[in-house]
């Protein structure tokens, strides 16, 4: 196959993924769990946190978690800027995450901007935007604090060492971060970043190093974070550093729905 039909395979999934009916595309709402049991509007039962859990008494109505239903109180203690999970009530869903606090957000399959999705615009492949690299491990892995979209939060990733790679004989450096596999994840702008492309961030996957050094930079595939799609995301900002000098004419721009 074609480097052209490769990129397009890997896009419509991509499209396939972000149209999920309780993805990132479904959400409806955000709200942050105060120190007091309460009610929010069109959810079942009460909801609150501690300093290390979120909690959830259904208050006698129908809600099932991890496949069984919630017939008592819930205690959900997750780790912060890790994974959420989810509540199911009826056809929504409602994840609960922790973000320094803890978070829950409904996830909609009826959601206006995931009825309204037409895809995610983007670059023309162009090979111009492979390179390949070196990833240089730290000695230990760093805890690397960042912002994020919403102001005054922040998340702490790990972050296992540096990417390298050179154009136009210009070195170039990003902060890596570990991803959610054995792959790494660059999270980073570029002088396309507020004008071609969504301005807080893009991500870029790599795979594992090759010989534990080897890497290879496609551009093509960098995509948006869910904060470029909805308000009720909480993504990360870039680590300091990972701003690259010349434009990335390449991967995703910016969403339809924030043009």
């Amino acid at each position: 196959m074609t480097f052209a039909g490769e990129w397009q395979d890997w896009h419509t999934e991509r499209e396939r993924t972000l149209a999920d009916p309780y993805g990132w595309l479904a959400l409806v709402s955000l709200d942050w769990l105060e120190d007091s049991p309460r009610e929010y509007p069109g959810l079942p039962g009460r909801w609150w946190q501690d300093e290390e859990a979120a909690y959830f008494d259904p208050q006698g109505a129908e809600a099932s978690y991890d496949g069984s239903p919630v017939t008592e109180t819930l205690r959900l203690e997750l780790i912060n800027s890790g994974p959420g999970v989810r509540v199911v009530a009826g056809d929504v869903e409602i994840e609960v995450a922790r973000r320094s606090g803890y978070l829950i957000r409904v996830h909609d399959p009826k959601a206006t901007v995931l009825r309204d999705f037409r895809g995610v615009p983007a670059f023309e492949p162009d090979e111009a935007y492979v390179f390949d690299g070196v990833f240089e491990p730290f000695d230990e892995p760093r805890p690397t604090t960042v912002g994020a979209v919403v102001e005054g939060l922040s998340h702490v990733y790990t972050a296992p060492g540096v990417v390298r790679f050179l154009r136009d004989g210009v070195e170039h450096t990003l902060t890596a971060f570990n991803g959610k596999t054995d792959d790494l994840e660059v999270l980073f702008t570029d002088a396309t970043s507020g004008v071609s492309t969504y301005a807080a961030n893009r991500s870029l996957s790599i795979g594992k190093p090759t010989d534990g050094r080897s890497v290879r930079l496609d551009f093509n595939r960098a995509k948006n974070l869910p904060c470029a799609f909805t308000d009720f995301a909480t993504c990360p900002l870039p680590p300091a550093g990972n701003r690259l000098a010349f434009a990335v004419e390449a991967g995703e721009k910016t969403p339809y729905e924030r043009a």
